[in-house]
């Protein structure tokens, strides 16, 4: 059965499935569905908890020995089990397989995982988790419905905003769920239930958009032209290193090089994607990337990245910062 985030709540009132998998590209909507249905397992009597995290060499005999293995006094075991890079290989695609062939009433599995991405979610092994229980997809809202997302939270706490004040918190959040959640907490610390005004709003919420390298790595690989230069222009401001921001531009360079030059080769896009470590949702905002560039433009962009170098060891004169742009600008625009 597939289930909306939305209608979530109001399953976990009802009798609850032996098997749930929550997947998505937003951590804090994983973690609250995960939160919601270990609550709503205790409530309905499993009392017993067994974390298991799948990394690479996991021995997968363990989840079916954890599944028989129950206490001697009766009780119900909810199986924790996560799988943080997505991939449970062939053997654990096996063993997932076969768990929901022997799934018994006094345990429930919860299978916590990244984003998906479309062959992934049509795997053997999601198909028979979803079969037997529920799947749960959850993605972020665009930025666009941000201010929706906000306000619903905000009336979860009886509060609400207008317009103008909804819109002021979503643009400082810049689309990070988690700090969106921290100041909307906070504004229920700091003010009573009821209508915020925007100067509430303004005094209370902090600049936490995320000018950050990982947020510039995001954006480069989905031709964000605007967040690009605002995350520059932030990176520039807080005084980050010009060694550190041109590593972190140079390892998507490279990875789309790589990957644009093994396609030319004939080899699969999954295989390269792996190759390259490149995981999640990633995986995707890479796949924008190779098809926004063609392979000439990619090593042109590598070639920029190696005199960004020289300029920064003081080798070439220039100013570092709008050559940053530059090259961002480089890898957002489409090839002609």
């Amino acid at each position: 059965m597939q289930l909306r985030g939305e209608q979530l709540d109001a399953h976990l009132n009802g009798p609850l499935q032996p098997v749930y998998v929550v997947h998505g590209d937003e951590p804090l909507l994983v973690i609250e569905a995960a939160d919601a249905i270990r609550a709503a397992a205790r409530k309905q009597g499993f009392d017993e908890r067994e974390v298991l995290t799948a990394l690479s060499g996991f021995d997968w005999n363990q989840l079916l020995h954890a599944a028989g293995n129950l206490s001697l006094f009766g009780g119900k075991k909810l199986l924790d089990l996560r799988i943080p890079t997505g991939k449970p290989g062939r053997e654990g695609g096996a063993a997932l397989q076969d768990y929901c062939k022997r799934c018994s009433p006094d345990t429930l599995l919860l299978v916590t995982l990244p984003a998906l991405d479309w062959k992934d979610e049509k795997a053997a092994w999601v198909t028979a988790l979803g079969n037997t229980g529920v799947a749960i997809k959850l993605t972020a809202p665009a930025l666009t419905e941000l201010p929706g997302w906000i306000a619903n939270r905000l009336r979860r706490q009886e509060q609400s905003a207008d317009k103008e004040a909804l819109s002021f918190i979503a643009e400082r959040v810049e689309g990070n769920l988690l700090a969106a959640q921290q100041e909307i907490k906070k504004l229920a610390l700091l003010y009573p239930k009821g209508q915020l005004t925007l100067e509430n709003v303004r005094e209370a919420v902090l600049n936490v958009a995320r000018f950050d390298l990982d947020g510039l790595r995001e954006a480069l690989l989905a031709g964000d032209v605007a967040r690009i230069a605002r995350t520059l222009d932030g990176l520039k401001q807080e005084g980050e290193a010009p060694p550190l921001v041109l590593w972190a531009m140079t390892e998507e360079v490279r990875a789309l090089v790589q990957i644009k030059s093994g396609l030319a080769e004939g080899q699969s896009m999954e295989g390269l994607l792996r190759d390259a470590r490149i995981w999640g949702i990633r995986q995707g905002l890479m796949k924008k990337a190779v098809s926004r560039q063609n392979l000439t433009q990619a090593r042109d962009a590598l070639a920029d990245a190696g005199q960004l170098d020289r300029m920064i060891k003081g080798l070439a004169s220039g100013d570092i910062w709008n050559e940053f742009l530059r090259l961002g600008l480089k890898l957002a625009v489409p090839a002609r």
